[in-house]
């Protein structure tokens, strides 16, 4: 038996099946070592993927050539387009998908991969030597060896899990914790720190009253996430239900803070701010009678369900009796109660932007051991560390997304430069250039750099061809053809819009807000006629980015021209010798910190807080505009 492999991946969640597949795919030898090969990509709490930012990164990472998009779409049980009210920018698509099969899916992909190849064993040791990564030693006492090592152990590393009073070890419910990993890590410098996590109790659905709760259907058309639009894609769809807690909910919750965690002082880790447990909620918005929860099927073979907004490490008792006193679970059984878990993680300003730590070289760390929360956010790291370290154990330049390329992106400057104080999710606002970075348009932003990796197949690269040679061919035909008042004025004056008295450019009429591209494909002939060889799926992409490159050409026009000029500062580079302390016309505070982040660029360092505007114009100085 072979021990010695190009690049070993440690865990087989979210972040780990990216960065073990990518790597595969584009041609390393990789060793993805897990705990549990029956719980590959696991949903350790809520059984979705997306929503608000999340959604346009779980694009993101299709249009490069991941997984997680395509394994959601074989396994979604509920889709939505969130925040359709608002502009494109702010769409976000998210699944309710099926626990279970979402596994088994994942399962299917990492072995179909011939150079991928799997062990089931506990990770005890980073094998390092002149402060070079060279393997790992697992609780068997199997050394296996490899030109990089790429951690993503999630929960796992020094894992405690906690139900009122009660404690105990472990990465996730019934599941052990991996120990001692971070102790020998701290000896190569690395700093660890501690951080919090939960999630609510999972109830039984033959105890719930759906007759008492409010129902959320899924979107109609059964929408997706790959681009592309696959034969096997899941076509079952699920509704979602929303309860409420109450006054009297509140006060039997408040019974149980003498034995909660969180304010015993037992919990030391910070934890979520923007997914607080229920307790955190009812102390912070004290104002409040109440609180909205959504119950979500956790798949189409299970009565199992997952109480959104119910995170919790209070009693289990406690947990019970205040389920009791809400609509629709008055009696409620629940499979196990809520529980917060604390774990270690290591700040990531320990790392550079391919996710290889600064202290160790060949080694990356990707997902929540960099101090941030979601399946999504964790995917993008394992992507991004997976094509990394194909890339430094063949000598080739980092690859790396700026700002105004991807959420991604943003993602990992806002980690590698800013830190964390809380676990970090994704928001739009994150993002200064969100009209850039739609969910739409991430196929024509990243897809031809996926296939120039290796990673996006020459299939997803005519697909995305193809989209947009159709989108530019139906814009040309817009802006030149004109439409009379009898062809359009009905659709108008019914949309609430002001009827025409003479011929219009159809353009025009698409640049109304009131008005739908796709409404107007269904009323005017020569315009159908345009798409009339397109299956529905791909129709509705086509005239969907048609629509958006007519009404919003201008704000994404001065977008772009804005992040070109903000961006001449990441052409400025620092120089890795540079010393930053002798720079005595800065602050001491941007002394320290750029002495300790090391920022490549100037504009990396614009972003370091604590460094002043004045503070990058001195750099700018040393270092040439």
């Amino acid at each position: 038996m072979l021990f010695n492999y190009d690049i070993i991946v440690v865990g087989g969640g979210h972040a780990g099946c990216e960065a073990a597949t990518s790597a595969a795919t584009m041609g390393s030898k990789v060793l993805l070592i897990t705990m549990d090969m029956t719980k590959y990509g696991n949903m350790s709490c809520n059984p979705a993927i997306g929503g608000i930012a999340k959604g346009q990164i779980v694009r993101e990472i299709d249009a490069l050539g991941g997984f997680t998009g395509i394994v959601t779409d074989r396994t979604n049980i509920q889709f939505r387009m969130l925040n359709l009210s608002k502009g494109p920018a702010m769409w976000s698509p998210r699944a309710q998908c099926d626990r279970t099969r979402f596994s088994i899916e994942w399962r299917k992909i990492v072995e179909s991969i011939p150079s991928l190849y799997l062990w089931q064993d506990v990770v005890s040791e980073v094998l390092i030597k002149d402060t070079k990564a060279y393997g790992v030693k697992t609780a068997l006492g199997i050394e296996f060896t490899a030109g990089a090592v790429v951690l993503t152990t999630g929960t796992f590393q020094n894992g405690l899990m906690h139900i009122g009073r009660n404690q105990f070890k472990g990465g996730r419910f019934s599941e052990p914790s991996s120990e001692g990993l971070s102790d020998k890590l701290k000896n190569f410098g690395l700093e660890v720190g501690r951080m919090k996590t939960g999630t609510p109790c999972r109830i039984d659905g033959k105890t719930i009253d759906f007759t008492q709760l409010e129902e959320q259907k899924p979107d109609a058309g059964n929408g997706r996430f790959s681009y592309l639009d696959l034969p096997d894609r899941s076509k079952i769809q699920m509704s979602c239900f929303i309860t409420y807690t109450n006054a009297e909910v509140h006060r039997i919750l408040e019974r149980g803070f003498v034995d909660s965690p969180l304010y015993t002082g037992i919990i030391k880790g910070i934890g979520p701010r923007y997914c607080p447990s229920i307790e955190d909620k009812i102390v912070t918005f004290h104002e409040k009678n109440s609180h909205q929860l959504f119950l979500e099927p956790e798949g189409s073979d299970t009565n199992e369900f997952y109480l959104n907004g119910f995170s919790s490490s209070l009693p289990w008792n406690i947990q019970m009796e205040a389920l009791s006193k809400m609509p629709g679970l008055q009696n409620a059984n629940i499979f196990r109660p809520g529980y917060a878990i604390e774990y270690d993680y290591y700040p990531p300003t320990q790392l550079t932007h391919s996710l290889e730590t600064k202290a160790v070289q060949n080694l990356f760390f990707a997902g929540q051991i960099n101090g941030t929360t979601g399946y999504e956010e964790a995917a993008a790291q394992g992507l991004m560390a997976g094509i990394n370290a194909h890339h430094k154990i063949n000598n080739s330049s980092a690859f790396i997304l700026q700002r105004d390329e991807a959420y991604i992106g943003v993602l990992i400057d806002d980690l590698v430069t800013k830190g964390v104080d809380e676990p970090y999710r994704m928001f739009t606002s994150r993002a200064e250039y969100r009209i850039l970075l739609r969910q739409d348009n991430a196929d024509e932003r990243l897809t031809q750099k996926g296939y120039d990796l290796g990673l996006a197949s020459s299939e997803r690269l005519s697909v995305f061809k193809e989209k947009y040679r159709r989108i530019n061919q139906a814009y040309e035909y817009v802006s030149n053809e004109s439409v009379s008042p009898d062809a359009v004025n009905g659709l108008l004056e019914s949309s609430g819009t002001n009827a025409i008295k003479q011929k219009y450019k159809i353009k025009d009429i698409i640049l109304r807000p009131q008005i739908k591209a796709i409404d107007l494909v269904s009323i005017l002939p020569d315009l159908k006629e345009q798409f009339s060889d397109l299956a529905d799926t791909f129709l509705y992409d086509i005239v969907e980015g048609l629509e958006i490159k007519v009404k919003y050409e201008g704000y994404i026009e001065r977008e772009r021209i804005i992040a070109d000029k903000l961006l001449r500062l990441e052409g400025v580079r620092i120089s890795d010798e540079f010393d930053f302390s002798s720079l005595k016309s800065i602050s001491t505070e941007a002394r320290q910190k750029l002495s300790r982040i090391r920022p490549k660029t100037i504009g990396q360092a614009s972003r370091i807080p604590g460094v002043s505007p004045s503070d990058v114009n001195v750099l700018l100085v040393y270092f040439g505009r």
